[in-house]
């Protein structure tokens, strides 16, 4: 059983490498974004509530994002453990996860940290909003991202550095090698398949 997080800057392949390493230890790749669409898609109560918000242009507040967690973690794909991408993205969030992990008897394993160099993400996403017709992403845009989760991140990376949680990627160069990468660092701390 391994509860896990993953963490990276936009554009370091965070939700494919996500995909792999949970499809490799046979656990979910838990993604908020992906729950909140489902939740829209479906029209349920919470999807409901937070297509509301999305549509007045706000942020969904953690209380919201925290409830559409514990449901999808109370799931029973997730009793064997989860990868959680995309979240938490704040201190309250991880208070919250702890305490949903303290009920399950449970504690978080790992945060796999995908490292990128900026000007080579920058130049990634560059060329895929070129591919997409994207106009809107542009380098400047791009930059400013990566500099909004630098700045979000780091409080959240010193809490689990602090718990000795963070396992160090580098998310540069071919998927195979990153995910043979992440799977070296998470076998180091007994975590396997």
């Amino acid at each position: 059983m391994s509860n896990l997080l993953i963490v990276g800057p936009p554009g370091a392949g965070k939700g494919t490498q996500a995909a792999r390493i949970a499809e490799a230890l046979g656990i979910p790749a838990v993604s908020t974004g992906d729950i909140f669409r489902q939740n829209i898609k479906d029209q349920t109560e919470l999807g409901q509530r937070v297509s509301a918000i999305l549509d007045a242009g706000e942020y969904v507040p953690d209380s919201l994002t925290n409830e559409l967690i514990d449901d999808r973690l109370a799931q029973a794909d997730a009793e064997q453990g989860y990868l959680l991408d995309g979240y938490p993205r704040t201190a309250g969030q991880v208070e919250f996860l702890d305490g949903v992990n303290l009920r399950r008897g449970e504690q978080i394993d790992a945060v796999i940290r995908l490292v990128a160099d900026t000007d080579e993400v920058v130049r990634r996403l560059a060329a895929r909003a070129q591919e997409q017709g994207r106009s809107d992403d542009t380098e400047d845009v791009i930059r400013h991202r990566q500099e909004v989760y630098e700045r979000e991140t780091a409080p959240l990376i010193a809490i689990f550095a602090e718990r000795g949680l963070v396992v160090e990627v580098d998310g540069m160069g071919a998927v195979d090698d990153v995910t043979e990468r992440i799977l070296a660092g998470l076998a180091e701390r007994a975590i396997t398949a």
